[in-house]
């Protein structure tokens, strides 16, 4: 650094930038001072004519590809493509035989639930069955005594008037 004054309003600075030895004029100028700090204004000046540029300024050129060295980029990304296409069609194989499994599954499942209602149902109505039966043999049974009673009831007032009458 050469000729840096920061009491004066404008300074000058001579830099080296980089390791390609370009040396870049800037200018610092004040713009206000106070008790809070100060506010400064740097310029960058324009390297020296002399000054070494860092990075070429066009491109580099490509070197010409052969037919060949084409051929086998091609052939390469060909594979690349059938590769990643295959990889696609594998797993959309593997997502169909899931959601076949899945289907799968849910069938049995409700197959299932309805073997074990219906079964469940069948015992149901059978017990009831054996309930209504159960029913109807004590009712009859019932009906039974009663019309035993009432053959009774009829034998013994036929009895007494068969034994009223003879008195």
């Amino acid at each position: 650094m050469v000729g840096c004054s920061l009491g004066t309003q404008f300074s000058t600075k001579k830099v080296l930038l980089g390791t390609s030895g370009a040396v870049v004029n800037i200018h610092v100028k004040e713009l206000d001072k106070r008790a809070s700090g100060q506010a400064f204004e740097v310029i960058l000046g324009s390297p020296a004519p002399d000054a070494k540029a860092e990075f070429p300024l066009s491109p580099l050129k490509k070197k010409d590809l052969s037919l060949e060295e084409i051929q086998r980029k091609l052939a390469a990304a060909e594979e690349r493509r059938k590769s990643y296409e295959a990889e696609v069609l594998k797993h959309l194989a593997e997502k169909r035989e899931h959601e076949k499994e899945v289907l799968q599954k849910a069938l049995e499942e409700n197959n299932n639930f309805s073997k074990m209602a219906e079964e469940k149902l069948n015992q149901k109505m059978e017990a009831n069955k054996e309930k209504r039966s159960a029913i109807m043999a004590a009712m009859n049974e019932k009906f039974k005594e009663k019309d035993k009673k009432l053959e009774e009831v009829r034998k013994n007032k036929e009895n007494k008037e068969v034994t009223c009458e003879e008195n």
